[in-house]
């Protein structure tokens, strides 16, 4: 059991407090944001503490943290602040679902977020300050690089391995022994078969409207 503070205060910051409220033995005591952020004094019940001023208040000994930004920048604000901190002296905090499954010699670092529904086979290692969204599989002797983020429903096949601050979109899938370099932008439902090259975008054209309306597909008159 520890006592975490929050740092963030938007949409990811909000679902993380859901977690580690009503699925951790963890107990978020507050939030905080850089001053120049800092509109409000009081966030889903909990006082926000400018985080120049966040050791006057909650001291490193005293508790862990949490960054709770998304993908943003390719994941680059989420990495400044977790740096940031980790250089200050603060420790971290990692959730797993209890709704996930993890191997039991998986090795899982620290400022990590997986949800529910994640399948995390032998000899897994994910490094820090990584996301691992819901239903995800992330296949036997992969490694995934610090500071990813990998959104829904992606396919991690096994040997894998996923450099550093990449991110992998909803439905993507990497297949066996592939290297994805790092900061790579991986698109929704992408399919990727070989090594990629470093700082690239692999994307998938959207799917385009048919000339024909659905009314008209199903003779609807209205």
């Amino acid at each position: 059991m520890a006592e975490i503070v929050i740092i963030g205060t938007g949409e990811t910051a909000e679902i993380a407090h859901q977690y580690f409220t009503l699925d951790s033995h963890d107990t978020v005591v507050a939030f905080s944001v850089e001053q120049q952020f800092l509109t409000q004094d009081v966030f889903n019940g909990l006082p926000v503490i400018a985080l120049e001023e966040l050791e006057h208040h909650f001291p490193p000994a005293d508790l862990l943290a949490f960054i709770a930004v998304s993908s943003t920048k390719l994941n680059r604000v989420r990495t400044r602040l977790y740096r940031q901190l980790k250089d200050r002296g603060y420790r971290f905090a990692t959730y797993i679902s209890s709704r996930a499954f993890v191997w039991r010699n998986a090795e899982i670092g620290e400022n990590c977020f997986i949800f529910e529904n994640n399948t995390v086979q032998p000899f897994v290692k994910i490094g820090n300050n990584v996301t691992l969204w819901s239903g995800n599989h992330i296949g036997h002797n992969t490694t995934i690089c610090d500071n990813c983020f990998i959104a829904s429903h992606v396919v991690i096949s096994g040997f894998c391995e996923i450099g550093e601050n990449c991110f992998l979109g909803v439905n993507s899938t990497i297949i066996n022994n592939v290297k994805v370099a790092r900061d790579c932008f991986i698109g929704a439902g992408a399919l990727i078969q070989k090594d990629t090259e470093e700082g690239k975008v692999y994307q998938c054209a959207g799917t385009e409207a048919s000339k024909v309306g659905s009314l008209r597909l199903f003779k609807i008159k209205e």
